[in-house]
């Protein structure tokens, strides 16, 4: 129990250092406040406990399939290379920095940054295939390893980021709403 406790005290410091980090504009500053914001509850079989907790940190295939289903989170923050087995959805409706006002938006940022917001280390989420359904979903700063199939409109792939595959688009509005920045290996559909 304490051990969990002093774990998520830490990952809930490494994440709003991580996120400082990237915070080269605006939106990555509002990023960092939304993590200070998050907060869930964690029960124990003693007694319930609110702790700050990283739902977006992630490093485990479970915990990146989870963050990106639509009862996930809006921004997945990558901090290691991930291998996933299966498909992946990214689903659900999301807004910029949890903020309903605000425009739809979710983001995938598998790298980390230094405290002058140059990229220090990125990473490879390994698929075989990701399928995007969630609206405005920018993926920046690393590499997607398998095909991504996109279904929903304002896809962007940040000039840092490179899919290692495919790239399909459900439809001619997807695609002319996406904005491809970055490098794509394979066939873009």
């Amino acid at each position: 129990m304490r051990f969990k406790l002093i774990l998520m005290s830490f990952l809930s410091l490494l994440l709003v250092g991580f996120l400082a980090a990237c915070g080269s504009n605006e939106e990555d500053q509002a990023d960092e406040n939304a993590a200070n914001d998050t907060e869930e509850t964690e029960g124990t079989d003693e007694t319930e406990e609110d702790v700050v907790t990283t739902a977006s940190l992630v490093n485990e295939p479970d915990a990146f399939v989870n963050a990106v289903s639509e009862d996930g989170t809006w921004i997945i923050a990558a901090l290691d290379d991930i291998t996933i087995d299966e498909d992946v959805v990214v689903a659900g409706q999301f807004y910029d920095k949890d903020d309903e006002s605000g425009d739809i938006y979710r983001k995938i940022a598998p790298y980390t940054q230094d405290e002058d917001h140059n990229i220090t280390d990125s990473f490879t989420i390994t698929v075989p295939s990701l399928t995007v359904q969630s609206e405005n979903l920018n993926f920046q700063g690393g590499t997607l390893q398998g095909d991504v199939i996109v279904e929903a409109n304002g896809f962007m792939l940040d000039e840092t980021a490179t899919i290692d595959g495919n790239l399909k688009f459900a439809n001619k509005e997807a695609e002319s709403s996406a904005t491809i920045d970055g490098e794509v290996t394979g066939e873009i559909e």
